[in-house]
């Protein structure tokens, strides 16, 4: 399948919750979200359509691999 769009995935297991992605996405489609990940953390999620694969997101992340963005 071929996706015509950018995509972000955010990968919950690694994810701090330190909310710096959801700062600095201009589209706005990330959110905190209530649940709590094996490390005890609330997690980030997709909660919007419209990413734009700007990659702010991936940038500002201290996780390595808790954020994905594939561009087309």
């Amino acid at each position: 399948m071929t996706k015509d769009k950018p995509t972000v995935t955010i990968h919950g297991d690694l994810c701090k919750g330190c909310g710096l992605c959801i700062i600095h996405c201009p589209k706005e489609i990330l959110s905190a979200s209530d649940k709590i990940n094996e490390l005890g953390y609330l997690t980030t999620v997709v909660s919007g359509e419209g990413c734009i694969g700007c990659a702010n997101c991936y940038i500002v992340c201290p996780e390595p691999g808790a954020i994905t963005v594939v561009r087309p």
